[in-house]
């Protein structure tokens, strides 16, 4: 059996990125990315010397850097940019390496009742290949194939233990279908024992084991249409016309959000002509919905201050149109580029991206008709996006933010003009970012009201906390997100 708390066997500490350099806890510093190139070249080296590079190579070595401190979400896309590996072969590569960090607690467990020696004790090749086979396992493939070709990738790093890994996940197929549970939710659901405690607390038990759930199932793809060019029916109509009748994609329109898509079955959908020609833009239907509480108007000035990669300012500067304009700040100038770029592909030049620290806003006071606030946090309602984010963070992360985001709040109030509207938003669950924010907001922003969020279509996807509105992730299939309006006085 794992050690109680879970974390992972081998895993070294990734470096820390949270409340103090203004991201989101889990996502990926800059320099891991020049990492993550170094990946790319090497397993490009590999392939151009006729070794062979299958989807559960590239599995095994990206869960291997993973486990040295990269970040899944850099290591594999570097990876598999080096192979020329089919469509349905990224698809496969990128499950096996998602789902196997997501579940490695779980994994861990079950490897732990057929392998003597620790896990720990283990080289990472071989640790990496017996978690990448039992992912499978669960999975409910058949054993000769998850056996079988997961030992074949493993004898391009490590030959020697082929065998072993071999006679270990044959004793792990026989456990199973059905597969021993685990009696500790916490191993069951493949998170730290502290966020599950954290969030049966706040949520209560039945509730918080249904976002947990939810967030270990893959993320759902989802458009939103540039209102400015584009309706949810052409780009239905396009995406349609462009597939063929035998692609295997579905379109369903959103519950959340009256225009949004969601698509399945495109792969990645950056190479889709509507979003690499500015008429849509992947987003998670719960961050459209931040803005559809926000209801930006045209011709209104709106400041977004913590706005990279840029998909809630888009969007607002979709709707205020010309006339209008918009400013968006963040923290960090490599992630600002990723707003200006955005604003390009979809052709808004009213759209103004800069770098700026949002507890210091080089703004003029009381001259913007509304103001977001879509604060840095822990990130926990995203975590089914970052699978590997729940084993970097730490409650200390969540205190960190929950200070940063109440010294943003009161830095982005007096910026709102005589009646126009603060918008507050997180994509965390925890109450001290939530609840405990609203209330610091009652307290120190006393001339402000509270309006109920209620301008999305799924109304009732939303449920009150304190003041604003919590969307948990199994509700509607989204992001888990918290909201709070505040009215200025005037």
């Amino acid at each position: 059996m794992p050690p109680k708390q879970g974390p992972n066997p081998g895993r070294k500490p990734g470096p820390k990125s949270g409340a103090k350099s203004g991201r989101i806890a889990g996502r990926a510093p800059a320099g891991a990315r020049a990492a993550a190139r170094a990946e790319q070249a090497e397993v490009a080296a590999h392939e151009a010397q006729g070794a062979r590079v299958t989807a559960r190579t590239i599995a095994i070595d990206a869960l291997v850097r993973v486990e040295e401190g990269g970040y899944a979400q850099l290591v594999l896309p570097a990876l598999l940019g080096a192979t020329s590996l089919s469509s349905r072969d990224r698809a496969f590569a990128t499950d096996l390496v998602y789902g196997a960090v997501r579940s490695e607690r779980r994994i861990d467990d079950l490897i732990g009742r057929v392998v003597a020696r620790p896990l720990h004790r283990l080289d990472p090749p071989v640790r990496a290949a017996l978690r990448v086979g039992a992912y499978q396992l669960l999975a409910g493939m058949k054993p000769h194939a998850a056996v079988g070709e997961t030992v074949e990738a493993l004898g391009a790093r490590s030959p020697r233990a082929k065998g072993f890994v071999n006679a270990n996940l044959r004793s792990i197929s026989r456990l199973g279908p059905p597969f021993p549970e685990p009696e500790d939710p916490a191993v069951a659901l493949s998170y730290p024992d502290w966020l599950v405690d954290r969030l049966t607390d706040a949520l209560g038990a039945r509730d918080a084991r249904l976002a947990l759930a939810a967030m270990n199932e893959p993320a759902s793809m989802t458009l939103r249409p540039n209102v400015r060019v584009a309706t949810q029916a052409s780009l239905m109509d396009e995406l349609r016309a462009e597939a063929g009748p035998d692609s295997g994609m579905e379109l369903t329109p959103g519950t959340l959000v009256p225009e949004a898509l969601r698509v399945t079955g495109v792969g990645d959908p950056r190479r889709l002509p509507a979003v690499a020609e500015g008429r849509a833009t992947p987003q998670d239907e719960g961050s459209q919905a931040v803005i559809e509480i926000l209801a930006p108007a045209p011709g209104e000035r709106i400041v977004d201050l913590a706005a990279a990669p840029g998909g809630k300012a888009t969007a607002i500067a979709e709707r205020v149109g010309p006339s209008g304009s918009v400013v968006a700040f963040d923290l960090d100038a490599g992630r600002t580029r990723l707003v200006t770029e955005a604003a390009a592909r979809l052709s808004l030049p009213w759209l103004h991206a800069g770098v700026a620290d949002a507890r210091r806003p080089p703004l003029r006071p009381g001259t913007f008709d509304r103001v977001l606030l879509d604060a840095p946090c822990s990130g926990i309602g995203v975590l089914r996006r970052r699978p590997d984010a729940r084993w970097r963070l730490t409650p200390e992360v969540i205190e960190e933010c929950a200070a940063l985001q109440r010294d943003l709040l009161l830095a982005a109030a007096p910026l709102v003009k005589p009646g126009g509207l603060l918008v507050y938003s997180v994509c965390t669950l925890t109450p001290e970012e939530t609840q405990g924010v609203d209330d610091f907001a009652a307290r120190q922003l006393p001339r402000f009201n509270s309006e109920r969020a209620t301008a999305t279509k799924g109304k009732d996807a939303w449920r009150p906390l304190g003041r604003g509105v919590l969307l948990l992730p199994h509700t509607r299939g989204t992001d888990g997100m918290y909201v709070l309006v505040l009215r200025a006085p005037g």
